[in-house]
């Protein structure tokens, strides 16, 4: 009887409990038109994408394309309507399908790597050492290039969202697909920004998803302090051919006005074709016929052979292999020809560092500098 007296106490208590919290009001879910802005994100020279953020910790990202993502912090529900405005992202995001080759040297800056599972490079295709080790280790997995991805894996890993590079436009029945399996699809849009360091500064949005903003701003002005050095010098006025030869044989150059002939500009440079390309169209390169090649960079200051396209080389002799026309050239007679390396343009996060490399090789005039980042001396 004595045990039965002591238990009947705490019965009663927790049959009033219950019945309290059964008849206490409900807490209201927040609606996404009650959320008030408290800040937007500052960006110097990306003009693709824009972050606002909202209380509670939610953020918007809008893109130039039109398409939003609207991040909710770990913990937090998804604020009614948000969805009807924009593709739900949930934190901590991880398990990503990268597609988009220029973003993972920016996840790899933010020392993120492990947000991303799958990748639509194999492990051979990085010149980015952390990510092609964290494939040979499986920490990530090949899943299929862009146009054919591997959706077995890709849903079995619990993917929520794949980032995509603006190929995709043409393998659109691919992009459906992926969201028909409810995975959203963010295109990296950085290859339109105007200004060079404008690509770079897509490290922001990406730390906006993953909550590294303050490292993000960190890195980013890392970069815009080497622009700001190479603007500060004195122009060179050096004239500069960049392009490589084929396989094929063909001589292929980058498009006037494309960020790489920025870059060149920034750093004290002209660019030696003028006003090749058409500004309108979407492809960068240019095959130029062999006579008006030889014509505007016969007598160029200095050489550049992007070797990031095609293979390396390692002496002017090999360069010469490729293309005999080079022997005639006024660079090539001074010893002014350089190489790119593999990495160039799998290394967004750093462009402001690349100009920086070239400010350095348009000033040498005694050619004592042989190797700088991204760049080396032909012997």
């Amino acid at each position: 009887m004595r045990t039965r007296r002591v238990l009947l106490p705490a019965l009663c208590a927790v049959i009033l409990l219950s019945v309290f919290l059964s008849c206490s009001p409900a807490k209201k879910s927040i609606s996404f038109d009650q959320l008030k802005v408290t800040g937007s994100m500052h960006l110097d020279f990306a003009t693709q994408f824009s972050v606002d953020y909202f209380e509670g910790g939610y953020k918007m990202l809008s893109l130039a394309d039109g398409s939003k993502f609207f991040v909710v912090p770990e913990g937090a529900s998804l604020p009614a309507g948000a969805d009807q405005v924009a593709v739900p992202l949930y934190q901590p995001l991880e398990n990503i399908y990268l597609a988009a080759t220029s973003a993972m040297c920016l996840f790899d800056s933010l020392e993120r790597l492990d947000a991303i599972r799958l990748s639509g490079t194999k492990s051979e295709g990085w010149y980015i050492a952390n990510a092609r080790e964290a494939m040979k280790e499986g920490r990530i997995l090949y899943a299929g290039r862009y146009n054919a991805p591997d959706y077995e894996l890709i849903t079995a890993s619990g993917c929520p969202l794949a980032i995509e590079s603006m190929m995709i436009a043409h393998a659109s029945e691919i992009k459906e697909q992926l969201e028909q399996l409810d995975i959203a699809v963010l295109v990296d849009q950085s290859s339109n920004e105007v200004h060079p360091l404008g690509r770079s500064e897509w490290i922001k949005l990406y730390a906006a998803l993953l909550n590294e903003e303050e490292k993000a701003e960190q890195i980013f002005s890392r970069q815009a302090g080497y622009l700001n050095a190479a603007l500060n010098s004195a122009p060179s006025g050096k004239t500069v051919a960049f392009f490589y030869v084929s396989s094929s044989g063909r001589i292929i150059a980058r498009r006037s006005g494309d960020y790489v002939s920025k870059m060149i500009s920034l750093a004290g440079g002209k660019y030696i074709f003028d006003n090749l390309g058409d500004s309108t169209a979407k492809s960068s390169t240019v095959a130029l016929e062999p006579e008006f090649f030889y014509s505007k960079a016969r007598d160029a200051d200095i050489i550049i052979y992007n070797a990031a396209i095609a293979d390396e080389v390692a002496s002017l002799s090999k360069l010469v292999d490729k293309c005999p026309l080079l022997a005639d050239f006024k660079a090539f007679k001074s010893g002014n020809v350089w190489c790119t390396n593999k990495n160039m343009y799998q290394e967004t996060t750093a462009l402001g560092q690349m100009i920086d490399s070239l400010n350095k090789i348009f000033a040498d005039g005694s050619g004592a500098v042989s190797e700088l980042p991204f760049f080396y001396r032909l012997r």
